[in-house]
């Protein structure tokens, strides 16, 4: 039993932890190479695509998408998508990928001569399941060097993980006052009705053997 608990908690600490990995922004240092739109056609992976541009049709099976082509500074490609969150989920509230899309096409630069940005977005990137992290915002940087500290997921971890203890101690103060001693009550009863029954069996059996004992007539 204890195997298997362990399991259901290794289990759901990892889909929290997708989860929150998947949400949460990051950020990354690229050099912008190109923007373009294209149009893809949605099937099973239609939910790691956001609806569309907000005010648009964000039920099409197809639909022309803003995307970003950037290097990275190990000359690695790293493609992006640039869609509207609007006010669905994740909460980003991003309802200007025209202008984003604009910022990024004007840092487009070269190998010769690099602008490097940071490219903050949400999501994963799969090559099997067609998918692409969303971007949320661009700023030039000086250097592919440059420092970018996670402030907002730091902070939004941090009072996360102080809910979690929060509600846990509760949960264990709730169960220790209120849960444990019903368990031990029920426990005593148990043993107590175990005695009593015991005893008349004894009983019981004392009687018969005084009777089996007694003379027949």
């Amino acid at each position: 039993m204890r195997f298997v608990k362990w399991g259901l908690g290794l289990v759901v600490f990892a889909v929290a932890g997708a989860f929150l990995h998947y949400t949460l922004p990051q950020t990354d240092i690229v050099r912008v190479v190109n923007t373009e739109v294209q149009r893809f056609d949605f099937g099973e992976n239609s939910i790691f695509w956001a609806g569309g541009d907000v005010g648009a049709d964000g039920t099409a099976v197809n639909r022309d998408v803003r995307i970003i082509e950037t290097v990275k500074p190990n000359g690695r490609p790293s493609v992006y998508r640039n869609e509207d969150t609007g006010w669905g989920w994740p909460p980003y509230f991003k309802l200007d990928s025209s202008n984003l899309q604009t910022e990024a096409r004007d840092l487009v630069s070269t190998s010769a001569d690099p602008q490097w940005v940071a490219l903050t977005h949400y999501g994963w990137r799969s090559e099997f399941l067609t998918i692409f992290p969303n971007a949320v915002g661009i700023r030039p940087v000086d250097s592919p060097d440059a420092t970018i500290i996670p402030w907002f997921n730091i902070i939004f971890l941090t009072i996360l993980a102080a809910i979690l203890w929060a509600i846990g101690v509760r949960i264990l103060r709730f169960r220790r006052n209120r849960i444990d001693p019903l368990i031990e009550d029920a426990g005593e009863a148990w043993d107590e009705a175990g005695d009593r029954v015991a005893a008349r069996r004894k009983g019981l059996r004392a009687w018969l053997d005084t009777w089996k004992g007694k003379p027949r007539v």
